[in-house]
This record gives structure tokens, C-alpha cells and sequence, in this order.
């Protein structure tokens, strides 16, 4: 239980760093850390609708793993204390 219980905070803290990173890779409305790294200049040529879309279904597929990682670490926490 202890192996399962460590994978899954590894697990937790990895998604954690990159779904930051994604949610502040998605454009905004004005600007913000998208546009410091170009993300303004692609949009201004038309070419990020494929690029924006990709980026929002890993982001939910990411979202999903943290979540599941973290129920599955309460689960476990709350059955081994009894």
C-alpha cells in the first residue's frame, strides 16, 4: 500500500507543475504570460485554432488524472486509519 500511496504523490505532484504550466500557456483575454512567450503573434496570423484546441483537451485530460490522483489519495488515507 505504501508503493501505491507514493506513486500516486508523484503522480500528484507532476500533474500539478505541468497543469500550472498549461493553464498559463492558454491565451487570455488581455495578453498575460501566453503573449510574453509569442502566443500574441500566432494569433494575430490566424494559425492558433488547431494549436489553442490541443492545448485545452490535454489540459483536461491532465485535469482528469489530478483529479483521479487525488481521490484516490484521500481513499487511502482515510482507509488506513481504520
Amino acid at each position: 500500500m505504501d508503493i501505491l500511496q507514493l506513486v500516486l504523490q508523484v503522480l500528484l505532484g507532476l500533474t500539478s507543475l505541468l497543469l500550472t504550466l498549461l493553464i498559463l500557456l492558454h491565451k487570455g483575454r488581455g495578453g498575460g504570460l501566453s503573449d510574453m512567450f509569442g502566443g500574441g503573434m500566432s494569433s494575430a496570423m490566424g494559425s492558433s485554432g488547431l494549436a489553442e484546441r490541443n492545448l485545452n483537451r490535454f489540459t483536461v485530460v491532465l485535469a482528469l488524472i489530478w483529479f483521479v490522483a487525488i481521490v484516490a489519495l484521500g481513499l487511502i488515507t482515510k482507509f488506513q486509519s481504520i
